[in-house]
């Protein structure tokens, strides 16, 4: 599928992105990090699932390849323009209406500590229709209910291509459940980061 007019345009129009991706994710998550512009002027929120207790490099390896700002999130943080961020393992992710994060420590979803469905569903209320959403590889249903909300409330949801998922479970949930507003190739969808209307 060719990107559209429209399609471009409301990526154009988001002031956050969110990423979400389990197993078989990583490298694709990893290249769209090294991928993004300094000045991309978006909020960019990862959550990735991570094994219990298991210390991860993961945010020094994506700081040292990123072009803008990126860090963990932090309890209470205030959510900034033009910076990455990676969910904390054995946290949930949320987006509260003022403007800040929170972590919770309630069960996990879907076996998994952050969730995909808690942060996505939680910026469905806040960003509406200024939010995009890509739910990647991986082998739960997870994110699916939380990508179907954002595209309730206006937000432009993507899901990888299942042919291109490592892991394609997770991204077929979500196109089962009609959640997904675009289903894109993994070139498409870095086709649509980079892209720019004249």
């Amino acid at each position: 599928m060719a990107l559209n007019i429209e399609l471009i345009t409301r990526w154009q129009n988001s002031k956050i992105l969110l990423i979400g991706g389990s197993a078989g994710s990583f490298k694709l998550i990893f290249r769209m990090v090294k991928s993004f512009p300094h000045d991309l002027n978006k909020t960019v929120v990862i959550v990735m699932h991570r094994k219990k207790n298991f210390f991860s490099e993961i945010e020094k390896l994506f700081a040292e390849n990123s072009r803008m700002l990126l860090r963990e999130v932090s309890d209470k943080e205030k959510i900034e323009g033009n910076a990455i961020y990676i969910a904390p393992a054995n946290y949930h992710t949320l987006i509260e209406s003022d403007g800040l994060f929170s972590l919770d420590v309630s069960e996990a979803v879907w076996y998994s500590k952050p969730s995909i469905d808690v942060t996505f569903e939680s910026a469905a209320e806040v960003y509406k229709q200024s939010c995009t959403a890509i739910l990647f590889s991986g082998a739960n249903q997870d994110g699916a209910e939380g990508l179907l909300k954002l595209r309730n409330c206006g937000a432009l949801t993507i899901a990888q291509s299942p042919v291109d998922a490592e892991m394609a479970e997770m991204p077929q949930s979500a196109i089962d459940r009609e959640a997904a507003g675009y289903v894109l190739s993994n070139n498409e969808i870095f086709e649509l980061i980079q892209s720019s209307i004249s």
